[in-house]
């Protein structure tokens, strides 16, 4: 009997993905915990199962249930912060208490209400979430330094858990809590890490034209699909089977930087209060909320990962955000900002130069977890 070539082929390419279906269920049940293991059971339980029910059965409570992290109380708020305003953007950056350098250099920079209502129009409101110091002697000194910082700028929501890594999801209540109590009424909400550089004049622009749009369901940032839990106890992304004893979490977006549309607020801050918090890795709860009210992360190629930005007017023209800047927030926040920036590539050549550097700088054969190489062309 005679088999055509093609036919042939075809077959074959039907055997391969069958075997690697098989494959991937299989390693889907295992145990193991190593880290390539670990990402092929994800990527096989998010694109061939792609289902997390599991959210609404296994991880959620009753609301007469407390799991004992909803009773913390305020030690500093500001409950008049949005009052009377049309605020276009609430700005929630999660700080310790001793950062208080950081937290000056951000009011001064990408944070100075004054210069973007003055200079754009917008009325943005920035708020500093944070809770306690695990010592109590530290705690008692940083807390005097607090009240007076909040006097003086009235800008610090704080509750009385400790402030620790295991803590974030405590963090991340507190801000959507507050927002659903005091700034319902915001039209964006933007959570950050006091690390962080935002290019507020980009993103302020970017979201006027959003609420002219009346979008909704919007959730940007930089989206991790399919991602595995981490199952080495040495990290400090530790996850146990027992906490999350599936092979992959729901699409979130990093928790360095992300916003949502006031509707996702609020469907966030309705899911938290049904949902077990033990899991302390606050993006990844995010995106547990999200996934059960049906709201989806959408990847914005100008927010950074882990990596810094290039420094470049070109990189500049587009940038939302980047990751780790300290000492350098004042520099890059001049040179992002300055009027010569725009007009480097509002000309045919200058776009086109632009393009050719971006390329240069992000299309590089060796990962640089900052922006992708597609947002060279965007």
């Amino acid at each position: 009997m005679f088999i055509s070539s093609r036919r042939l082929r075809r077959c074959q390419f039907l055997q391969i993905l069958a075997t690697c279906f098989v494959l991937s269920l299989m390693l889907m049940f295992t145990q193991d915990d190593n880290n390539v293991v670990n990402h092929i059971k994800s990527y096989s339980y998010r694109y061939l199962i792609n289902s997390y029910n599991f959210v609404n059965d296994s991880l959620s409570i009753s609301r007469d249930k407390s799991d004992g992290t909803r009773n913390y109380k305020y030690l500093l708020n500001n409950k008049d912060k949005c009052q009377n305003e049309d605020v276009l953007l609430l700005l929630f950056v999660k700080t310790s208490p001793e950062n208080v350098l950081r937290r000056n250099a951000i009011r001064n920079t990408w944070g100075n209400e004054n210069y973007i209502r003055s200079r754009y129009g917008a009325t943005i409101k920035i708020v500093f979430a944070l809770g306690v110091d695990k010592d109590p002697v530290k705690s008692n000194l940083f807390q005097r330094d607090l009240d007076k910082e909040n006097i003086k700028y009235k800008d610090l929501v704080q509750q009385d858990f400790l402030d620790t890594f295991h803590n974030l999801t405590l963090k991340l209540l507190l801000q959507f809590e507050w927002v659903n109590s005091y700034c319902s009424d915001a039209k964006f909400i933007m959570s950050a890490d006091d690390d962080i550089f935002i290019h507020t004049p980009n993103l302020v622009s970017y979201l006027k034209s959003m609420d002219l749009i009346g979008v909704q369901d919007f959730w940007i940032g930089r989206v991790h699909r399919g991602s595995p839990p981490m199952r080495n106890k040495n990290s400090k992304y530790y996850v146990s089977h027992e906490m999350y004893p599936w092979s992959s979490y729901p699409d979130y977006t990093a928790g360095a930087a992300y916003v949502v549309s006031r509707d996702v607020a609020a469907k966030v801050y309705e899911a938290s209060q049904t949902l077990n918090t033990s899991l302390y890795i606050d993006d990844v709860f995010m995106g547990l909320c999200a996934n059960k009210m049906g709201v989806v992360p959408q990847y914005h190629v100008f927010f950074s990962g882990e990596g810094k930005a290039p420094y470049h007017p070109c990189i500049y023209n587009k940038m939302m955000t980047s990751h780790g800047h300290l000492d350098d927030i004042y520099y890059l926040w001049n040179q992002a900002t300055d009027p010569k920036v725009k007009a480097l590539s509002s000309s045919f050549w200058g776009d086109l130069y632009c393009k050719f550097v971006n390329v240069m700088l992000l299309c590089r054969i060796r990962y640089v977890d900052t922006y992708p190489c597609s947002a060279a062309w965007s």
